[in-house]
């Protein structure tokens, strides 16, 4: 059985799906790995190194899709400069492992309809449910991970201070403060990151149980009473605030955003538009060349003035809202997402085949289509939502 890793196509994709490293683990249970040409390029792969590995290099991408039984990618197939579109040059029933943004709540009706006449079984990556079983596939964690660590280092260099506090014949440099909203994996990342470079941190998340790991990185955990203590969901995501809790958060956080020299936002809520946290008026508020990284841009950002792909200064405040942090840090994040898709594969492969049982748990939460159907139950709804509007 072939698994094709075809080129990424979205533009400034750097990120490849499988690394040489795992390709040598597939070989061993009779995976044949075939890579187009050039693909790893960008992460710092050569062709070279994936054939010494055992795979096979194609140059012709419509024969590499077409014989392959599994195609394995960072992103949804899309449209091809040339005309036409990846699926349709799919091979009927393989078997798809990419990252289709279901759990965001991303309808798209025609990628569902074209999986759907290829007979495509397409497993979104972003949807591997959050069980211990599963963290070794997690490709959200993994991910970020990179962003979270990323987007310090982006604020760090925009910034016209020193993160670290120094002590020098010129006299005391006072050290940055930063502030991190949302202590998820990202948030979390950003705290270790600007705590390692020096910085004074604080930060927040309307889920009281981080609070312990935020002071465990060495920053002080801002409280603010929502009164709530079911903040999070059963996937450990924050739950969306009501509009009293939304005004009441904004109000304690904006006085702690307009002390901060950088702010990294990281709020996303499933299926949703990312939360308002900053507005214009707090965004006004900042001091003079201060740094706003809003890693939630890829929904419209936590900043009311966030352009998404974009880094703009607004009121003397840079706010950069630059998209897919984890592709420009792309040798490790290929690394890592490479492990995260090359053990979903392995985990579903059973001696000589895919046994894809819908009880299980990972393919019941991962896989989108199957058959020409749409079986994701989230999914499906928004779809026949988006339908009947």
């Amino acid at each position: 059985m072939k698994i094709a890793v075809p080129k990424e196509i979205v533009g400034g994709e750097t990120r490849v799906a499988l690394v040489p490293a795992c390709v040598s683990k597939l070989k061993k249970v009779g995976l044949d790995v075939v890579v187009e040409a050039g693909a790893g390029k960008a992460a710092g792969v050569s062709d070279d190194d994936y054939t010494a590995k055992g795979a096979t290099i194609e140059s012709d991408r419509a024969k590499l899709c077409a014989s392959a039984e599994v195609v394995a990618k960072v992103n949804a197939p899309g449209a091809l400069d040339g005309g036409g579109h990846e699926i349709d040059g799919f091979k009927e029933g393989a078997i798809l492992f990419a990252n289709l943004s279901a759990l965001g709540g991303l309808a798209d009706a025609d990628l569902a309809s074209r999986l759907n006449a290829r007979k495509i079984t397409a497993f979104s990556l972003d949807c591997v449910p959050r069980i211990t079983r599963a963290q070794s596939m997690d490709i959200l964690s993994s991910m970020s991970t990179i962003s979270g660590y990323k987007a310090v280092l982006i604020a760090a260099d925009t910034l016209p201070k020193m993160m670290p506090m120094m002590m020098t014949a010129a006299g005391t440099v006072a050290a940055a403060k930063v502030l991190v909203i949302g202590a998820g994996v990202a948030g979390l990342q950003a705290i270790a990151t600007a705590k390692r470079l020096g910085a004074v941190v604080e930060a927040f998340d309307t889920r009281p149980v981080v609070k312990e790991q935020v002071q465990s990185l060495g920053a002080k955990f801002v409280e603010v009473d929502l009164g709530s203590r079911d903040a999070e969901d059963a996937s450990g995501y924050a739950k969306a605030l009501t509009e009293e809790q939304q005004e009441k958060q904004k109000q304690e956080l904006g006085k702690h955003i307009m002390q901060s020299d950088v702010v990294i936002t990281t709020a996303l809520i499933p299926g949703r538009r990312a939360p308002i946290l900053i507005t214009e008026e707090m965004v006004k508020g900042m001091r003079p060349s201060s740094v706003i990284v809003d890693l939630a841009a890829e929904r419209e950002g936590n900043c009311e003035l966030t352009e998404p792909g974009q880094t703009v200064v607004k009121h003397g405040v840079t706010i950069c809202g630059l998209l897919n942090l984890p592709g420009k840090v792309a040798v490790h994040a290929s690394q890592m997402f490479s492990r995260n898709v090359s053990t979903l594969i392995l985990d579903q492969w059973k001696e000589t085949k895919f046994a894809l049982d819908p009880k299980d748990e990972v393919v019941a939460g991962a896989m989108i289509t199957r058959d020409g159907k749409v079986v994701h139950g989230p999914t499906k709804e928004r779809l026949a939502k988006e339908g009947s509007s």
